[in-house]
């Protein structure tokens, strides 16, 4: 029986250790292609479940309220062209840049559009607070997504934001050192291993 990988949940790829970050891992290169995780609204829900943005139930009634709708493609569009412009967002920040000031205004009209907010629960018989979002337009999915992104922006400590040196996934380094440099072992840091253990074989036979 094969070894289930961690960093793969219900078909996506949870390495980033920040919302955005894996939202922006939504496309990654696998077998030297590009691949679209979020290929039509049902993948797009998926998705937002295995983030745990939304329950079965509501992932499930989103899908036969919206699937066929005109909407909800065009939301999807919207979406993927948002990750992209915050993909080179998260590269400049990468940079130590600054990002650009209509990245700025533009996150702030999104926040404004697209607001969360509290809402009191009882869990294991206690309340607790957990953020929510409206879900009465597909849009209403941008929320968790805006404020994540804004997350980047102002709460991450910069140093610790990468892309892995071995593909185009990036994260959010929370070891104790520092030190992170790959995605995830099981996807690049393995490889990176092999191919450096067979460069030095290679080394010591021309030896």
């Amino acid at each position: 029986m094969a070894a289930v990988n961690p960093d793969w949940r219900d078909g996506f790829l949870f390495v980033g250790n920040q919302l955005a970050l894996d939202f922006v891992n939504t496309r990654p290169v696998i077998n030297g292609q590009p691949v679209e995780l979020l290929s039509d609204w049902k993948a797009l829900l998926k998705w937002f479940r295995a983030a745990d943005l939304v329950s079965e139930a509501e992932m499930e009634a989103l899908g036969r309220r919206w699937e066929k709708r005109p909407e909800a493609g065009a939301f999807l569009e919207e979406l993927r062209t948002f990750r992209e412009s915050l993909r080179a967002t998260v590269l400049r920040l990468e940079a130590r840049d600054e990002p650009a000031s209509r990245t700025v205004t533009e996150l702030n009209r999104m926040l404004r559009a697209h607001p969360m907010f509290l809402e009191l629960r009882r869990t294991a018989g206690r309340l607790e607070r957990r953020k929510r979002f409206a879900l009465r337009r597909p849009d209403d999915l941008m929320a968790p997504i805006v404020e994540a992104a804004a997350e980047v922006l102002v709460d991450l400590n910069l140093a610790r934001l990468r892309k892995c040196e071995s593909c185009i996934l990036h994260f959010y380094d929370t070891s104790k050192n520092g030190t992170r440099r790959w995605c995830s072992m099981q996807i690049c840091g393995n490889r990176s291993k092999v191919a450096a253990y067979a460069e030095r074989k290679r080394r010591m036979q021309r030896l």
